[in-house]
């Protein structure tokens, strides 16, 4: 199976996170330093992280307004998106990210991560929530598809074990 890339696009860094090959969890890989907007530099710098990991589909992170508008900085990451798609040809989806990176350190913060060390892994820390939220929301829709599936099978057994028994009964006294 192939793998589906995270990404949290700052205009001076990029956090990478991927998934594992079930598509259940994420986990950091590293943070690219790029001068946006060369996206080419970008994709330049991402192309042996995608390969590495044959990755099928990256989920990049838009941060939007807290009213749910997109500013500049969403713009950005909606262009970045448009190009490593035109580069790669791989399919690109944006996920809201609002919080994540404060959610990041958070956790860090938590975990008695210094200051120093935080500045280091944030944006990584970022990418593999960004990335952990789409896969869990793809895994739901998964999981409810399963079941709605079931649902419909088992009920068509049903109908269809209703019919044989009204078969055999009408055959039984039929005579």
């Amino acid at each position: 199976m192939k793998r589906v890339m995270g990404l949290d696009v700052g205009s001076k860094t990029i956090g990478v996170a991927v998934s594992d090959l079930m598509g259940w969890t994420a986990q950091g890989v590293e943070t690219v330093y790029w001068t946006e907007p060369d996206f080419d530099e970008a994709v330049r710098l991402l192309q042996p992280i995608i390969e590495q990991y044959d990755v099928k589909e990256v989920v990049v992170g838009l941060p939007k307004n807290m009213n749910a508008t997109i500013g500049p900085r969403g713009e950005a990451s909606q262009a970045f998106a448009a190009a490593l798609t035109e580069a790669t040809g791989l399919p690109t989806v944006l996920v809201d990210e609002r919080l994540t990176t404060m959610q990041a350190e958070r956790m860090l913060i938590s975990a008695d991560v210094s200051r120093k060390k935080r500045k280091a892994v944030i944006d990584k820390m970022a990418a593999v929530m960004i990335l952990q939220n789409y896969l869990d929301r793809a895994g739901t829709e998964r999981r409810n598809y399963v079941w709605q599936n079931l649902a419909v099978t088992k009920k068509k057994c049903t109908e269809f074990q209703m019919k044989m028994e009204t078969s055999i009964y009408s055959q039984k006294f039929s005579v």
